[in-house]
């Protein structure tokens, strides 16, 4: 594994670190609490030492996973655990919740869920718009004096956003989403990068589409998070992904790498990037991700999988045409199509 400096916060983390919304469980495909907390164990013995989660990813049950396996092995001092608050999940909805009061007890449940007394980097998961900035971030800012978190910062804000909270307290992370299929933040990013921030990217796998998993349209169910938040599932986009699928196939059959390594290795070959979320529910799965480390792409692959990713048109839900990758940018109104 692989380790980078987090921006001004001191913390020393893995280049991937693991993502838990599906080890929640809600919305996506169906494994044991043994499975799940494999996976988690799986990260430990790869290296891993940054983990994300939230108290939406299914009412806290994957704050509850990562609580009950780390303390099973002793292992919390050894992680550096990222939880959120300011969205919750409430009978399969996804509800904003900015409020000082609302945040505080989402802090409360969250430590207790992971069985610790401080929680290394706390994100403002999505910025409330019934609720004054001052008001959300000021709420973070308490908790940090209280000593509860130990760093602040945000994800999916604007740059307006970012440098409004910076008012009321130290933001020291960027959470945005980025991958070769979704590069709408990339100028936000650079931006998040150079002002010192600690960048970690979620969306890696596109929802798993980058694996190569999925090669036919499929039917997922209406709370599936895969027809809810990702656009790649389903046409006119499903075609074009799989257009620069096979750029991708043909790496991995040069190299005889999985897909997912080349999603991963491509996020992390940004200078911009610190870490990279990158979701995985199961023991071979997370072992897959990290082997991708042992190697990096050539600048000749970059060359090949950035010419595929400007080359590919498709609209978007707001009926706007914009390049499949990092180049586009979406114009779909002030926060574009939300994700939890």
């Amino acid at each position: 594994m692989r380790y980078k400096k987090f921006g001004k916060t001191g913390l020393e983390v893995s280049e991937i670190c693991l993502g838990t919304w599906g080890i929640g469980g809600a919305g996506w495909d169906a494994h044991s609490d043994e499975e799940r907390m494999d996976a988690i164990k799986a990260a430990l013995d790869c290296g891993i030492n940054f983990i994300d989660t939230a108290p939406a990813y299914n009412a806290g049950r994957a704050e509850q996973y990562i609580g009950e396996t780390l303390h099973c092995l002793g292992a919390r001092k050894h992680v550096i655990l990222t939880t959120k608050c300011g969205n919750k999940y409430v009978d399969g909805k996804y509800i904003r919740c900015g409020s000082e009061a609302l945040i505080r007890r989402q802090c409360e449940e969250s430590l207790r869920n992971l069985q610790t007394d401080y929680i290394d980097l706390y994100l403002v998961h999505w910025p409330d718009p019934n609720v004054s900035m001052e008001e959300t971030i000021g709420a973070v800012a308490q908790l940090k004096k209280e000593g509860k978190i130990l760093h602040a910062g945000v994800s999916n804000f604007t740059k307006e956003q970012i440098e409004e909270a910076g008012k009321y307290c130290e933001i020291e992370a960027y959470q945005p989403q980025y991958s070769m299929l979704d590069g709408d933040n990339e100028a936000v990013i650079r931006w998040a990068a150079a002002q010192g921030m600690g960048i970690m990217s979620y969306g890696t796998l596109g929802g798993g589409i980058l694996t190569g998993t999925y090669r036919e349209v499929r039917t997922f169910g209406e709370t599936d998070n895969r027809n809810r938040f990702y656009p790649y599932f389903r046409e006119p986009l499903f075609s074009k992904v799989m257009e620069l699928l096979e750029v991708m196939d043909a790496i991995a059959s040069e190299r005889g790498v999985p897909l997912a390594q080349i999603a991963v290795n491509w996020t992390l070959q940004q200078p911009f990037i610190t870490s990279c979320i990158a979701g995985a529910q199961s023991r071979k799965k997370v072992e897959e991700n990290c082997a991708g480390l042992e190697w990096q792409l050539t600048e000749d692959e970059m060359h090949r999988l950035d010419q595929a990713i400007q080359r590919y048109q498709f609209p978007v839900q707001c009926g706007e045409v914009y390049p499949l990758g990092r180049l586009h940018r979406r114009r779909c109104g002030k926060f574009g199509p939300q994700r939890a």
